[in-house]
């Protein structure tokens, strides 16, 4: 059989995190909590900017389009885990493969554009607080976000492609709980040396500008800081970006624990679980690190969460109303 016929034909395998049937049930109770924390909490906050209008501004803005990003993010990879761990299976089909990569791809790379986004909203807030509202104004706002899903869409899309040209035995394993690119590309059957220079071409450039883009920032908002006198004046500055520094350092900590997870120790499983701090508790943490460092989130889910209690409360005494009434009538 041909070597290009193959890729039709096969399925990957995924070889998870472990081969014990006992640890089964803990994992899927374990990432299915996880997964639904994380969703819950991104959805949150989400709901919590749009409905409150102390929260229209320019940085909850950014907030809730990272929250979205990483509620995708996570269920990229998750719900098939899950399936699979339940239907004691390991199998993943050659399109599904694809599919995971693209989204991941565009994805995180959604994530490293918004971190940069957001560190140069604060930038701007706390260097030029007077000219704040006119330079982000909210088509700057649009049209960051619109430029960043278009750069990554096509970043991940020339990936994808380039990586249909590659072939694979059926039954194919794949050392992880999901395909991850890196781990894809180890175990292609052709040559990948130009999707290899094409990715860390992409990685330098795509992970370069963002990293420089929050150094920056964060530099000239130090710099601004230590000019400040009032001690007051530099805590309220600085704490409107303590969530921000710790989402960032969470985000870019963990990838590197990836990288270096694989460089290093060659090891699959250390691989597969330095990925579960990346791909799953990262976007779960994020809503927590907002909310709990940050007053005006606390306080606008603490509204959310009043208005939906007081709605289920009128709904039940209405119903309540309704019983009796029949009640009486009988």
């Amino acid at each position: 059989m041909e070597a290009e016929n193959l890729t039709e034909l096969s399925e990957f395998l995924l070889l998870g995190l472990s081969d014990d049937p006992e640890l089964q049930p803990v994992l899927f109770g374990l990432f299915l909590s996880m997964y639904l924390v994380t969703v819950l909490g991104n959805l949150l906050i989400i709901l919590a900017v749009s409905s409150d209008s102390h929260l229209h501004t320019p940085m909850y803005f950014f907030l809730s389009n990272l929250s979205f990003v990483d509620t995708c993010f996570i269920s990229t990879t998750v719900p098939k885990m899950l399936v699979n761990i339940q239907a004691r299976s390991k199998d993943i089909s050659y399109m599904g493969c694809l599919t995971q990569v693209y989204f991941l791809m565009m994805f995180a790379g959604m994530d490293t554009f918004l971190l940069a986004v957001i560190a140069y909203d604060r930038f701007v807030a706390i260097c030029h607080p007077l000219q704040y509202m006119v330079i982000i104004n909210p088509h700057l706002c649009g049209l960051l976000v619109l430029a960043s899903w278009f750069i990554i869409f096509w970043v991940s899309l020339v990936h994808i492609l380039l990586m249909k040209r590659l072939t694979f035995s059926t039954g194919t394993e794949i050392p992880h709980f999901f395909c991850e690119l890196a781990q894809v590309l180890k175990v292609a059957r052709s040559d990948t040396l130009l999707i290899n220079i094409v990715l860390y071409v992409a990685t330098a450039l795509l992970g370069m500008f963002p990293v420089a883009g929050i150094l920056f920032s964060y530099s000239q908002i130090v710099s601004s800081l230590m000019g400040m006198s009032s001690t007051e004046g530099k805590y309220k500055a600085f704490s409107t970006c303590g969530s921000h520094l710790c989402v960032v350092s969470l985000f870019y900590g963990t990838g590197l624990g990836v990288y270096l997870s694989s460089a290093v120790t060659h090891s699959s499983q250390s691989s597969s679980t330095a990925s579960v701090m990346y791909a799953m508790v990262t976007p779960m943490l994020n809503p927590f690190i907002y909310s709990l460092r940050n007053k005006d989130v606390k306080g606008a889910l603490g509204r959310l969460l009043s208005r939906a209690a007081s709605c289920l409360l009128r709904d039940t005494t209405s119903e309540l109303r309704g019983c009796y009434g029949s009640l009486k009538q009988m």
